[in-house]
This record gives structure tokens, sequence and C-alpha cells, in this order.
């Protein structure tokens, strides 16, 4: 049972991959994996449970109790409630851009960007993403930049091209800043890193991370992109909103988005908190904004419009992948992995850059909380433990972070872009995953020669 659900996430993780193949969607194949693991967890508990880091957890709290009763409300809704906190905070994202969308106030952007050159324009595009996911965080980033390219670019696999440019960079912003990412505020709540720090040391890799598929595009993409036809979906243009309304939405909007970290930082409350009090201002406000129009157009720029157009299937994958991964997680099969790459490899930077690699498949966030336990609880490797702001604590938040870009499903930017543009596994591998790995090895070798 225990080899079988590591064959069940293989099998499914294959056929997301192939999905354009397959023509099944991404997302059934994650909530069928998702379920299928944890069903297959509790019919093997009794076999599986001794390979799982909570076995000792089990045994003291269910004595006499029943495997599928500890699995069932320890693990499960423990899992849940990490889970819940991340689709809700990008239901909500996804939420408030679309309303900022559908008031046309991206148009304060789009308007000034006026080049159709090719590279000028990825340039400008992976700067503000780079910078932006630093400030925000790189989901939020991604979700705002693909709105923003779909007023920029008409042809679908030149956006889905600027996508990936977008995961890259919103990756390589997010890995320098405590807030970026979530494994960057994984380890600077749990007190391994602090902000200062990883600020200091983190921002020449990552920029580095960034630039160095910039430099190389530049000397192989030319040309000029097809600029999107008007500014306008073709429903806005019967009822445009006001210069007004659209400053005052987009102004609302963005600052809502900033204001999250901010949020989390002073109240100490979880993100997803902080986006749905920003998402209920904006609610609001709109709801006010509109109240003289009619029931049509008022419908079309309020929040119970917008809700119409957010991609759910992208919830529901993320739901299914999350479930998957966290079954694996709580059976055993991530320590024995962090286990193995501690007795093979020991050396941290070799460890930190595998973790990396493997955060492309395996999402990032378990194999960070796994290391962590590993060096800092030291349940799966006794006696090893490093200190506040060590090197190998620095390396690991940029290639846990920066190391998903090289695969489309390895990070929640990707995900996220993945959901909303509908780009194809394979395409991504054959068109930016060598990008992604040109830049996820010059920023670690960069932080090498650094420190």
């Amino acid at each position: 049972m225990f080899i079988l659900m590591l064959v069940v996430f293989v099998i499914g993780y294959t056929a997301i991959a192939f999905e354009h193949t397959l023509k099944v969607d991404k997302a059934a194949s994650a909530l069928l994996i998702g379920t299928i693991t944890w069903a297959i967890y509790v019919i093997g508990a009794v076999d599986i449970l001794p390979y799982s880091p909570y076995f000792q957890d089990y045994m003291a709290a269910n004595p006499d109790g029943t495997a599928i009763d500890f699995i069932v409300h320890h693990e499960i809704l423990h899992h849940l409630a990490e889970i819940a906190q991340i689709l809700f905070f990008l239901l909500g994202a996804m939420t408030i851009v679309e309303l900022i969308d559908s008031h046309e106030g991206f148009a304060v952007i789009t308007d000034r960007i006026n080049t159709g050159n090719r590279i000028k324009l990825l340039w400008i595009i992976s700067i503000l993403t780079f910078f932006f996911s630093a400030a925000l965080d790189n989901l939020t980033t991604s979700i705002v930049m693909v709105a923003l390219l779909r007023k920029l670019i008409k042809e679908k696999e030149e956006r889905w091209f600027f996508g990936g440019m977008v995961i890259l960079a919103a990756n390589a912003g997010g890995a320098w800043s405590p807030i970026g990412d979530v494994t960057t505020i994984m380890l600077w709540i749990g007190g391994q890193v602090t902000a200062a720090n990883i600020i200091t040391n983190l921002f020449i890799p990552s920029l580095v991370c960034m630039l160095v598929p910039l430099i190389y595009l530049s000397f192989t993409k030319r040309g000029e992109v097809v600029r999107a036809l008007g500014r306008m979906d073709p429903e806005h243009m019967k009822n445009p909103t006001t210069a007004f309304e659209r400053n005052l939405v987009f102004t609302v909007g963005v600052c809502g988005l900033l204001f999250v970290p901010v949020f989390k930082t002073v109240i100490h409350l979880p993100p997803f908190m902080g986006m749905t009090l920003s998402l209920g201002v904006l609610w609001v406000l709109t709801e006010v904004l509109h109240r003289k129009k009619n029931q049509e157009d008022k419908t079309a720029l309020s929040v119970i419009g917008v809700l119409k157009k957010v991609d759910v299937s992208t919830v529901y994958f993320f739901l299914g992948i999350l479930l998957a991964v966290a079954s694996l997680q709580s059976a055993g099969h991530l320590g024995i992995m962090a286990t193995f790459l501690d007795d093979k490899l020991g050396n941290i930077y070799a460890i930190d850059m595998v973790i990396g690699a493997l955060s492309a498949i395996v999402d990032n966030v378990p194999l960070v909380a796994g290391a962590m336990g590993m060096y800092e609880l030291g349940p799966l490797v006794p006696g090893k433990s490093y200190p506040v702001d060590h090197k190998f604590w620095e390396f690991l938040a940029y290639c846990a972070g920066t190391g998903g870009s090289m695969l489309i499903i390895g990070s929640a930017a990707g995900v996220a872009v993945m959901g909303m543009e509908k780009i194809d596994f394979i395409w991504y591998m054959k068109k930016i995953s060598l990008l992604a790995v040109m830049g996820y090895l010059a920023g670690a070798i960069t932080y090498i020669f650094m420190f």
C-alpha cells in the first residue's frame, strides 16, 4: 500500500502532464489522485503508519483507538486547514483581479506600455513582475500579470511564452522577500531566517536568476508582438466605466493586494484573511459606486457578476494536487526522501539544489517543511541543527523558491498561470523549462561564489 500511493501519484502526475493528449482536464486528474492516495492510506493504515513521521503522535494519542480515526481527525483535517488557506487566498486574489479587469482598471498600466517590440516587452513585464512579487507575493503577482498580458498580447502562444517568463520572474522575485513566497514566509515565521538577511543575501542571486534567461532571449528572440485589438472587451464597450470609476477600483484593488502582507505582519492572522478583508472592502465600494445604475450594468461591474468569470477549475486543481502531496507527506514518503538526500549528498549546497529541483515535481511547501523538521526539530536526522540565518536556510529559500519554475506545476505561480491561460504542460517543458534551469543554476552559482 505504501508503494501503491506513490504509483497512483506518478500515474496522476503523468495524466496532468498529458492532459491535452488524453483530453482530460488536469483538475479532474488532480482531484482523483488527491482522493485515491488518501483512500489507500486509510485502507492500508496498519502497514503505512510505521513509515509516517507522525507515528509516535498516533501511538500517544490513540493507545486504544483506530488508525482510521487518527488519519481522518488528525492528518486530513490538519492538512485541510492549510490547504483551505491557500484556496481562499487564491479565490480572493482572482476575484479582485477580475473586478479590476471588469472596470478596465489595468488600462492604467497598459496605456503606458506602448512598445510592440518583443524583447523590450519581455524586459518590462519581467522587471515589473520581479519587484511586484517581492512586495505582494508570487501567486498574486502572477494572477495580476496574466490579466495584464491579456490586454497587451493577442496571440495565444505568444501570451503563453510571456506567461512562462512571468512565472520565472515571479518566483525569482518572491525568493528574496520574506513575504514573497510561501516557503520564505515559512522560514521567516519559523525563525530560520531574518527579513534583513534574506533580502540582503538573496537579492543578487534572485536577480541573476531572472536576468540570465532575459539576456539569452535578447539574442535569440526578435520581432514584434501582435498587440491586443483595443483595450476593452466587447461587453465592456457597450457600458464603459468612467475614468474615475476605473482609476478608483484599480487603486483600491492594488492597495488591497499590497495590504495583505502588511495585515499579516501587523495582526498576525493568516494571509487569506487579509485577502478576504480587501475583497470585502472592494465589494462594498463597487456596490455603493454603481448603486444608481440599472441592474444589468450593476451586476456586470459587481463581485456577483465577476465571480462567473473566476476559473473555479484552477481552485479544484490546487485542491487535488495539495491533497495528494499532503498524503505523501503524512504517509512518510517525503521524510524518507529527505533522509536519503542527507545520507547520499551530505553537502548543504547539494542538498538544497536537489530540493529545489524536486520542488519542480513536488510542491515546495512540504519539501521545505521536511527540511525544517530534519535540521531544526531533528526527528529525522538526529543531531543536525543549523542556527538562524545559516547559509543552509538562505540557500534553501532561494532553491525552493526558484526551482519550481522548471516545471509549470512546480510552483503556485505556475499553477495559477497554467489554470488561467490553459498552458500545455509539454509546451512549457519545451519552451520555458531550459530557460528556468539556466536561471536557477546561474543564481545558485552566484550565491555559492558570494558566500
